[in-house]
């Protein structure tokens, strides 16, 4: 009984370890990704604002802005405009391509199921409602599905029976 006592309390380490390095990744990366996309809408909107004075006033808009700045030619206003509208677009599509290549939002929601799911796991095992065989099993099925989450260093759980190169 010792033994299984043992086992328990060693895999309930694990899902803490685990568990910690989930919450690690989720610290580091749900503000990144925020950020990511917040910058997407800004620099999109900002695309919309440079674009929307010419489309709607035409030549009127840009004489009007080229008085105003004291510009000798209204090109100037037109060039200038469509080259800022440009390069925002650029960014927005260069930071939304980056989002999906790294697909950060279906590794943050994996990352959030699979803590949830170790949580519960060792809510089980704690309260003596899975067995020690049939909780690794379940841990091992919850773990494999984050391979991207790495140990964190000196956890309880990079011992025995971890995956290398985490």
């Amino acid at each position: 009984m010792a033994d299984d006592s043992d086992q328990r309390r060693d895999l309930l380490g694990r899902i803490e370890s685990r568990r910690a390095a989930v919450q690690a990744f989720l610290r580091t990366n749900r503000p990144r990704t925020r950020r990511r996309a917040n910058l997407t809408i800004v620099f999109s909107s900002l695309a919309a604002v440079f674009t929307v004075g010419p489309a709607v006033g035409g030549e009127t808009f840009a004489e009007g802005v080229q008085k105003a700045l004291g510009l000798a030619s209204d090109s100037y206003v037109w060039r200038t405009l469509c080259l800022l509208a440009l390069i925002v677009s650029v960014c927005s599509a260069v930071l939304t391509n980056l989002g999906k290549s790294s697909d950060d939002v279906s590794r943050l929601s994996t990352a959030e199921a699979a803590n949830a799911e170790l949580e519960g796991l060792a809510s089980l095992l704690q309260f003596g409602q899975l067995g020690v065989q049939d909780g690794v099993k379940l841990y091992q099925q919850y773990t494999v599905k984050i391979p991207f989450v790495d140990e964190l260093p000196g956890a309880v759980g990079a011992g025995y029976g971890a995956s290398p190169g985490r």
